[in-house]
C-alpha cells in the first residue's frame, strides 16, 4: 500500500492529524497504512469506497487487496484510535456537549452488515440501508465525530450464517433505539476524562422517559430532542392560569406566544425565534404503556419564515434555559458539518461487507474529518490556533507526494 513515484501527488491534506494518534496500532506497518488511508481519503473525488482509495496509491490489483485487508481483515482496533480522536477534537475545539445523532444510508441489496429498513423522519418514508448513530464533540465553531455505533436488527445476529459472513461479534446483540443511542452516547462520554459533557439527543421519536432516566443515572446532562407526537403539563407554578390539561408541543408553542423570544443561530441565517418553558411529561410510549413523566424544560427553535421547521427539544429540569438553548443550538453546527464531512471524507461511503470494515472505515474517515477542521478551520480561525501549533514535517509512506513531504501535527 506504499505509495510510489508514479503515485498521484498528494495535497498537504495531513496537516490535522496528530502523530501520536495511530500510536495504539501494534505494528508499524499498520500505523503507516492508516496515515495513507486517511491521506487517500483527502485526495480522492467522488465516493470514497476502498477501490477508490486504493487508486489514489497507483491502483494494482495488489494495492487494491492491501486497503481491503487493512480495512476488513486485519487485527487493528478501533477504539483505542477514537479515544485519541476524543482527546485531540477535545483540546482543539474546547466543545460545549456531545451531540449525538441517527443516520440512514441507502444501499442496493442486502448484503451490507445491518441493512434492514428504517424509517426516515426526514424523508416520512421507510428507507432500506444501514443505520448507525454517531456522537460528535461540538462547540459553536466546529463538530467532530469520534463515536459510532452501528445498527444490527435481530436478523442479522440471530442468523449464524449471516453473522459469520459479515464478522459479527458473538457478544453483539440487537439493541432497541434508546439501547444504541445511550450505548454511543455514554462511551463516548466516558471516553474523556473529567466531568463529563452534557448530551444533545438529536433522535426525535425516542422514548423522553427512558432516556432521562437513563442519562441521570449515568450522573450526565441531557438536552433530547422530541416529536409532536408527546405530551406535556406545563408547570403551573412557573405560568399560572394556564391550565393543568396536556398538549402536544407544537400546540404549546403555538399557544404561548408572549414567551416566544429571538435568537441567532450558530450556522447563521434568517431571523429565528425560540420559546422554553418548565414543563411535565404526561406519558411516554414505552411498550405500549403509559406513565406518569418527569419535570423537563421545553426549549422550542424556529425559522421565524418557517414555523413548520421548528426543533422541540427537552433539556433537564435543572438547566438554565439559556444553557438549555445553547446546547440545542449545537445539532444546527453538526447538521453543517456532518453534510460537509459525508462528502469530504466519506463518512457514508463504505461499500463492504463486514462489521469491522464498517467500523474502521468510518473511524478513519472521522479522522480525516478532524484534519480538515484543523486545516480549513484554523485557517479561518474558527478554532483558534491549537491547530497551528507543534507541527513538525515528516514523510508518508515510501516516495509519497514524490518524496515530497506531508505536513502532520505533533502530538
Amino acid at each position: 500500500m506504499h505509495a510510489t513515484s508514479d503515485s498521484p501527488t498528494f495535497p498537504e491534506t495531513l496537516a490535522g492529524v496528530p502523530l501520536d494518534l495511530f500510536a495504539s496500532l501494534p505494528r508499524s506497518d499498520q500505523r503507516l497504512k492508516a496515515e495513507e488511508y486517511v491521506a487517500g481519503l483527502l485526495a480522492a473525488h467522488g465516493r470514497k469506497t476502498l477501490r477508490n482509495v486504493a487508486d489514489q496509491f497507483g491502483g494494482e490489483a495488489a494495492r487494491k487487496q492491501s486497503v481491503h485487508h487493512f480495512i476488513s481483515e486485519s487485527s487493528w482496533e478501533w477504539e483505542p484510535v477514537r479515544r485519541g480522536l476524543a482527546r485531540h477534537a477535545d483540546e482543539l475545539l474546547n466543545p460545549q456537549a456531545w451531540v449525538v445523532r441517527p443516520t440512514v444510508v441507502p444501499k442496493a441489496g442486502g448484503h451490507s452488515v445491518g441493512v434492514a429498513e428504517y424509517f426516515v423522519p426526514e424523508l416520512g418514508r421507510t428507507v432500506t440501508g444501514q443505520q448507525s448513530y454517531g456522537a460528535w464533540l461540538a462547540s459553536p465553531a466546529a463538530g467532530v465525530p469520534v463515536n459510532w455505533q452501528l445498527v444490527l436488527p435481530a436478523d442479522w445476529v440471530e442468523d449464524d450464517s449471516r453473522r459469520r459472513r459479515a464478522h459479527i461479534p458473538e457478544t453483539s446483540r440487537a439493541l432497541s433505539p434508546e439501547e444504541n443511542a445511550g450505548d454511543v452516547a455514554l462511551r463516548a462520554a466516558r471516553s474523556l476524562p473529567g466531568t463529563p459533557h452534557p448530551v444533545v439527543l438529536d433522535a426525535p421519536g425516542l422514548d423522553p422517559l427512558r432516556m432521562g432516566r437513563h442519562f441521570e443515572a449515568a450522573g450526565i446532562p441531557l438536552v433530547q430532542r422530541v416529536d409532536d407526537r408527546i405530551r406535556l403539563r406545563v408547570d403551573p407554578l412557573a405560568l399560572p392560569g394556564h391550565g393543568v390539561l396536556p398538549h402536544t408541543p407544537g400546540r404549546l408553542v403555538a399557544s404561548l406566544r408572549r414567551l416566544w423570544r429571538p435568537y441567532a443561530p450558530l450556522t447563521g441565517g434568517g431571523r429565528s425565534l425560540t420559546m422554553t418553558v418548565p414543563v411535565t411529561l404526561h406519558e411516554a410510549r414505552d411498550g405500549g404503556g403509559r406513565e406518569a413523566g418527569g419535570a423537563r424544560l421545553l426549549v422550542a427553535q424556529w425559522p421565524e419564515a418557517d414555523p413548520s421547521a421548528v426543533r422541540l427539544w427537552l433539556a433537564d429540569p435543572g438547566m438554565r434555559p439559556g444553557d438549555a438553548l445553547r446546547f440545542a443550538s449545537l445539532a444546527e453546527v453538526v447538521d453543517r458539518d456532518d453534510a460537509l464531512a459525508s462528502a469530504r471524507v466519506g463518512l457514508r461511503d463504505f461499500a463492504g461487507r463486514s462489521f469491522q470494515g464498517w467500523h474502521r472505515h468510518i473511524t478513519l474517515a472521522s479522522v480525516a474529518h478532524l484534519a480538515c477542521v484543523r486545516t480549513t478551520g484554523a485557517a479561518a480561525g474558527r478554532v483558534g490556533d491549537a491547530a497551528l501549533r507543534g507541527r513538525t514535517r515528516v514523510r508518508v509512506g515510501a516516495g509519497a507526494s514524490a518524496g515530497r513531504p506531508l505536513l502532520l501535527r505533533a502530538g
